[in-house]
C-alpha cells in the first residue's frame, strides 16, 4: 500500500510545514496563540501541542522507542511555551525523518499492536494504515492551525505538497 519513499516524502513535507509554523509561532503574540478559537483543541497553541503529542505517541509505536505518559486529555498543554514547543517540534521532526530514512518495504507490512489508553485495550491495525494515519493526522491539524492563523491576520506558508522545496 505504501513505500519507504512515501514515508520519506511525507516526513520531509511534515518538517517543511512545521519549520514554517515554528518561524511564525516565534513572532506571534501569546494572546493570538492561546485565544480559544472554537477549534477541537481550542487555540492555535493547544492544537500545535496536541499535534506534537500525537506525533510523539505515534512515532514511539512505529519505531519502538520511548513515547510519553501524558494523556490525550492533557495533550493541549504538552509543552509549556512556544519556545519549548519549537525545540521539541524540531527534535520530533528529526526523529520522524530518521525513522522514515531507515525504512524498508517489509517494515510497512503486517500488524501493529499497542495499548490504547483512550480505549483501555490493546488495538491491532495494519502497519501501513497506522503510518498513513500519522501523516494524515499531521496534515489535518496543520490545516486547522493554518486556518486559525490566517483568521488571526497571520500569513502561514503555502501548504501545497507540490510547492515543497526540493530536499
Amino acid at each position: 500500500m505504501i513505500t519507504p519513499e512515501y514515508c520519506q516524502m511525507m516526513a520531509a513535507y511534515n518538517a517543511w510545514q512545521n519549520n514554517g509554523l515554528r518561524d511564525l509561532v516565534q513572532s506571534t503574540s501569546q494572546d493570538v496563540l492561546t485565544r480559544d478559537r472554537g477549534a477541537f483543541f481550542g487555540s492555535i497553541f493547544g492544537t500545535l501541542n496536541h499535534l506534537l503529542w500525537a506525533d510523539t505517541v505515534w512515532i514511539a509505536r512505529l519505531d519502538k522507542s520511548s513515547g510519553t505518559d501524558v494523556a490525550l486529555s492533557e495533550s493541549t498543554a504538552f509543552s509549556p511555551t512556544p519556545a519549548v514547543w519549537a525545540a521539541e517540534r524540531f527534535r520530533m521532526d528529526g526523529r520522524i525523518a530518521q525513522w522514515a530514512d531507515k525504512l524498508h518495504t517489509v517494515d510497512l507490512v503486517g500488524p501493529l499492536s499497542w495499548h490504547s489508553a483512550a480505549l483501555g485495550q490493546t488495538v491491532t491495525k495494519p502497519m501501513s494504515q497506522c503510518v498513513v494515519h500519522m501523516f494524515n493526522h499531521q496534515t489535518h491539524h496543520r490545516g486547522q492551525i493554518h486556518a486559525m492563523l490566517t483568521a488571526a491576520g497571520e500569513n502561514p506558508i503555502a501548504t501545497d505538497l507540490p510547492f515543497m522545496p526540493e530536499t
